[in-house]
């Protein structure tokens, strides 16, 4: 009975956390599910099973805010990056993340076969990255695209990358990418991608 309790404080707590944000019925399924992921894994550990061979990336991903779909570039959006979550310091080897301050990440909605996050990779002071990661079904990374790449001010000049990048993901997971070589450039190169099965961003020709 107590047990049933604490579950229902805990999504009454998720519940009151999200605020005035509307929630669609899967991302608070989704929500509510990882609540009970981790009474679960507390309870394993208060029996003293042995979680050594649970993957860290999943308790941290089951943490995560939702992103909801669909999505695009703003100078706004990569200012406030919003409700992004700090990456652990414990699993930014996983992410390849050694030598950055304070990345943060965000999950998309899961959709068939696909967990993606999106994270936010510090470059400079308030400036970053934006990667999409694809998850394996322990969570480990599988492959990461870049949809995006600031402009750097370095010693009083500015640095600009080798293209910028701006992006979109819609709904249906179509990820676009417009890249621009320079300043002279007005049109820019639009690429598609999807993720296939073997959860690999595949570019669409």
């Amino acid at each position: 009975m107590m047990k049933k309790y604490y579950l229902m404080f805990l999504v009454a707590v998720l519940l009151m956390a999200c605020g005035n944000r509307r929630l669609s019925p899967e991302v608070l399924q989704q929500k509510i599910d990882s609540v009970y992921a981790l009474e679960k894994l507390e309870e394993l550990k208060r029996q003293g099973v042995n979680l050594e061979d649970a993957s860290p990336f999943q308790l941290f991903y089951d943490s995560l805010d939702i992103q909801a779909l669909p999505m695009s570039y703003s100078e706004d959006y990569m200012k406030i990056l919003p409700n992004y979550q700090v990456v652990p310091q414990a699993i930014m080897s996983f992410l390849e993340l050694e030598g950055r301050v304070a990345p943060k990440a965000i999950a998309l909605p899961e959709t068939i076969g696909a967990r993606l996050v999106l994270l936010a990779a510090d470059v400079a002071d308030g400036e970053y990255e934006l990667w999409l990661y694809s998850l394996d079904s322990d969570c480990y990374p599988v492959d990461k695209l870049l949809l995006y790449q600031p402009q750097v001010i370095s010693d009083s000049k500015l640095t600009l990358p080798p293209q910028e990048t701006y992006f979109s993901i819609t709904s249906n997971y179509e990820i676009r990418v417009m890249e621009y070589a320079d300043e002279s450039d007005e049109f820019g190169q639009l690429s598609t991608f999807i993720v296939d099965d073997a959860r690999m961003f595949v570019e669409q020709r």
